[in-house]
């Protein structure tokens, strides 16, 4: 037949008119003629008809398969068919890990389990789940999820659709006496046999069906919606049917068009790759949301020591409000507006009243037994100050109204949707002051981590009979509005606890 197909284009290519027409007639009767000598008596040539043969072929196809129509019909969601595939291959290990690894086994372990083994362990068990599956594994899984995709459609063709063309009294689900079935103009059903030559041809119809059989079976709750010799007959019927072209040659004489050829469309979806990556995914998913609530009851106590309270706005400008206006367009955002909004508040409130208190008393009026030992405290207490007022700056030239960055993301945003240029620029001036927001967290902790550690050898050296550091702590003490002990106490504290959470918002690198 497609050696007659390409004889048929060359032949319309040379001549044309009658010669054509006349070439076309006897390639029909030769395709007519070979249907004549199959076993299959499905199609009357001379009159163009559909036999009542070929609607019983059908009806016995819709019997058979009913109960399967009925089980994919039930269910639509095309992850549980996935699933279920996956689940037939999973050893018994594999079922356990999977079943650990689920945010709802995570999120238990974590009431009561150590965070960091939890974390550890299920790194391990996602290394362990994914490891069994070898090559061979993952071709069987998605083969046999190929067979169930192209098994699926068979069964879920419209046959009711083509009956009732053959019989339109026929009823739906139907199968307690035989259809009264009619002879039919061919031309009718010739889209329907289209339509189901491209769900058989799909079908790898040589294969073992025993697996698939068996899959079924557990999806029908342990009944078989098809026994498996009764589908073998389907097959062997089905392949004599492929081999011998019977619908195509009925096509191809009820279309008068014989160049006609079947087209299907062969599916490969890998899906082992996917749930694997799922696993993980909703491991770690689970794992980050843990980790961030731990974060953040962190964050709330230390900011409930800090401040007493959680509720800080200290910034304008570089705010999570204005960074919204940036991510919803996918341009980046401001990216350390927690820690940075928190940090101005602390030298606002904290070093420029209970910290510089401290510092004039030891400072200024401290007399110091060396002056390279204060040098590095006065130093630190004047780079905090000095952070403070560039932290002011750098939030206010993010201003739309007055802010050098400000006015030019608020010019640029409009048109980034459009404008490929105007949203590299966006996203580079955003990458640019989130770079220059990081450092002055970090530069301004390490900063404070050199004055909380002078005054915690300050506080040693107030306790010893013989100071080493200052030599005039009694003095100090009549000009101390609040107890110099108590004061070294409360601003060592509160360094700590700032140094505290800078690092758990913006990490342990400051120093």
């Amino acid at each position: 037949m497609a050696k007659e197909s390409i004889f048929q284009k060359l032949l319309g290519s040379l001549v044309g008119g009658k010669d054509a027409d006349a070439a076309k007639k006897k390639q029909l009767k030769n395709i007519a003629k070979t249907l004549s000598k199959t076993h299959f008596k499905f199609y009357k040539a001379s009159s163009d008809q559909a036999l009542p043969i070929l609607g019983k072929f059908f009806f016995d196809l819709y019997k058979a398969l009913s109960s399967c129509q009925t089980l994919f019909n039930s269910q639509q969601n095309p992850n549980y068919y996935k699933s279920t595939v996956i689940n037939t291959g999973l050893s018994e290990n594999q079922k356990q890990l999977a079943e650990s690894l689920s945010e709802e086994a995570i999120q238990e372990s974590a009431k009561s389990g150590d965070f960091a083994q939890i974390k550890s362990k299920v790194k391990a068990d996602i290394t362990a789940f994914s490891g069994e599956f070898d090559q061979s594994k993952i071709q069987l899984i998605d083969n046999l999820y190929q067979k169930l995709l192209a098994f699926k459609a068979f069964c879920t063709f419209d046959y009711f659709f083509i009956l009732k063309k053959f019989d339109s009294t026929i009823r739906e689900n139907e199968f307690s006496k035989a259809p009264k079935l009619n002879a039919i103009d061919a031309s009718y059903i010739s889209d329907d046999l289209k339509d189901f030559l491209s769900v058989l041809y799909s079908l790898p119809l040589g294969e073992d069906w025993t697996d698939l059989m068996q899959l079924l079976k557990n999806m029908r709750g342990g009944t078989e919606p098809i026994k498996a010799g009764q589908w073998s007959k389907i097959v062997s019927r089905l392949t004599q049917l492929k081999a011998s072209h019977v619908f195509e040659m009925i096509i191809q004489l009820t279309t008068k068009d014989p160049l006609y050829e079947v087209k299907y469309e062969e599916k490969h979806e890998q899906i082992v790759e996917d749930y694997i990556d799922k696993i993980k995914t909703e491991a770690q998913t689970t794992i980050n949301k843990l980790e961030n609530a731990l974060k953040n009851s962190k964050t709330d106590t230390l900011l409930n020591q800090i401040f007493g309270t959680t509720s800080i706005s200290s910034l304008q400008n570089y705010t999570d409000e204005q960074s919204s206006y940036f991510t919803k367009k996918n341009l980046g955002g401001f990216e350390y507006t927690r820690p940075l909004n928190y940090l101005k508040a602390f030298l606002l409130e904290y070093v420029k009243r209970d910290i510089r208190a401290y510092a004039d008393l030891v400072l200024i009026r401290g007399k110091w037994t060396t002056t390279p030992l204060s040098t590095e405290m006065s130093d630190a207490y004047n780079a905090l100050l000095e952070y403070s007022e560039k932290i002011t700056i750098f939030d206010k030239n993010l201003s739309e109204e007055e802010g050098e960055y400000g006015i030019k993301l608020k010019t640029l945003l409009p048109r980034a949707d459009r404008d490929k240029e105007a949203a590299s620029i966006i996203k580079t001036t955003l990458r640019d002051n989130n770079t220059l927001a990081k450092e002055y967290i970090i530069s301004a902790t390490k900063q404070l981590i050199v004055f909380g550690k002078n005054t915690k050898m300050l506080l040693e050296d107030y306790q010893k009979t013989r100071p080493e550091m200052l030599t005039n702590w009694k003095e100090l003490d009549r000009f101390a509005e609040t107890p110099i002990k108590d004061l070294s106490v409360e601003v060592y504290k509160k360094i700590y606890l700032i140094v505290q959470l800078m690092q758990a918002l913006v990490g342990g690198g400051q120093g």
